[in-house]
């Protein structure tokens, strides 16, 4: 249809109207994908964590997300911009992956993805562990070929196997490496810490495409350096943005799976995220949440407002706002 008969986006349930503790359960209480006529943004949860290596139960973290996200705002003044007032987000539900197949429940995230994006211009996924990582990127490669991925995390996630699997939550970025899916002269790690298993980790990594902004260098360079170095590393390339929950410091990301202390403040991820405004970011997904371990919902809500920043990129580049 023509963009002149497109209709106005429909934006969250009301919160002066109805309170934000009440409503629907989609993303930011917004309106589901099938109640829509277009979606510029659709949002979808995998609830999948049979990759874990640590402690499971991510695969509740999309529910806890969206409970987390009924406290977000229509208004970004950060980046002057309403997030769902240029563009149409929509909450596409959940991806039924299988609990007991990884092979069959990536096959099943790729299918879903593929499926949404045929009623969305851009998916932002909620994991699930990160193993769901390399379906998504497999798709984004489709559409856009070799993207370049910035990825928040403690760990490299470019091992080669655990235990003799080749497919697990420590994995999806060698595993995209090695299919070609990634733009391996303009990817990026950040927040990394803690120990690896071998000195040769750091060349695997290497060989696999990334640059590395360790949190120990994060606290040198700051906020802004750091992301200075994601845009020199990034340039014109296509996005994929891949944000694991851990890249938090436990206080303030305490329920996930995998935790590492040194790690950055919210306020920190938050602020690298809001200064990428501009970036060709093309897809992204938020991963590791496992609300059982939990405190206040103190994971959860940061795992929402990460999801937040993401989606008012997408809007800053439909409305680009004059610095207030």
């Amino acid at each position: 249809m023509p963009e002149s008969h497109v209709p106005g986006p429909v934006g969250p349930v009301n919160a002066l109207e109805i309170p934000r503790f009440a409503g629907p359960d989609t993303f930011a209480r917004l309106p589901r994908l099938d109640q829509v006529e277009h979606c510029d943004v659709a949002v979808i949860g995998v609830p999948f964590d049979s990759g874990v290596s640590f402690r499971p139960g991510a695969r509740f973290g999309p529910a806890a997300v969206r409970a987390g996200s009924k406290l977000l705002r229509p208004y970004h003044p950060g980046l002057c911009v309403e997030p769902f007032g240029v563009q149409q987000v929509a909450d596409a539900g959940d991806i039924a992956a299988n609990p007991f197949d990884i092979g069959a429940a990536i096959a099943s995230v790729e299918r879903g993805a593929e499926q949404v994006l045929t009623s969305a211009r851009r998916l932002v996924a909620i994991g699930g562990d990160h193993t769901i990582a390399l379906p998504l990127l497999r798709v984004a490669h489709r559409q856009h070929g070799p993207v370049a991925v910035v990825h928040f995390d403690a760990h490299l996630d470019t091992w080669d196997t655990y235990f003799g699997a080749p497919y697990t939550h420590g994995t999806p970025f060698r595993r995209a490496s090695e299919e070609g899916l990634i733009d391996k002269a303009h990817s990026i790690h950040v927040g990394t810490r803690g120990g690896i298993y071998a000195r040769t980790d750091l060349d695997d990594d290497r060989e696999a495409g990334f640059e590395l902004v360790p949190a120990m260098d994060v606290e040198d360079i700051g906020v802004a350096g750091t992301a200075e170095r994601i845009r020199q590393r990034v340039g014109d390339a296509p996005v994929y943005i891949s944000v694991d929950i851990d890249v938090l410091d436990p206080a303030h990301a305490p329920g996930t799976g995998t935790p590492e202390a040194g790690g950055l403040s919210s306020r920190e991820l938050l602020g690298m995220l809001r200064r990428l405004a501009g970036i060709n970011v093309v897809a992204a997904d938020v991963v590791e949440v496992a609300p059982a371990y939990d405190h206040a919902e103190v994971t959860a809500i940061a795992a929402a407002h990460v999801m937040y920043e993401l989606i008012s990129l997408w809007a800053r580049q439909r409305a680009p706002a004059t610095d207030a």
